[in-house]
């Protein structure tokens, strides 16, 4: 049976762990654990899904809980996708700021999971990696 959580105090090395097994791993930071530390330290809105304890599946956001959501990872273990976790994440993260736009950048393998779940699709994101690019 899959519980969801608010968690407070998620460790680094669980979050590294679940970035890996679901794949997101190959578009985030993970073989830098000290900056994954500073990921989950630094993130205001962390639900999470656990199986027997293991964890399955994460949402974690930075919000100001009444004008805009980013979650910026939604991450589930390969071996329960597709099972509904990832939704049920995302609702959950919604109810917990039911004002704000909840906004994401998807990872060029789920573009078609988000409009199947109802999300909306915005034509309009910028994004700078390097302050030094800036003219």
């Amino acid at each position: 049976m899959v519980t969801y959580t608010l968690e407070k105090n998620l460790s680094p090395e669980e979050f590294r762990e679940v970035l890996v097994q679901s794949g997101l791993g190959a578009r985030r930071p993970v073989e830098d654990l000290e900056r994954i530390r500073g990921m989950v330290t630094n993130a205001n809105l962390i639900l999470t899904a656990r199986d027997s304890g293991r964890l399955i599946g994460v949402a974690r956001s930075v919000t100001d809980f009444v004008y805009c959501t980013y979650l910026s990872d939604l991450a589930v273990h390969q071996t329960h996708q597709g099972k509904g976790i990832g939704t049920e994440l995302i609702r959950r993260t919604k109810l917990h700021a039911p004002q704000a736009k909840l906004i994401l950048l998807s990872a060029p393998a789920a573009i078609a999971y988000y409009p199947k779940i109802g999300m909306s699709r915005h034509e309009h994101c910028y994004f700078l990696d390097d302050v030094k690019l800036l003219k």
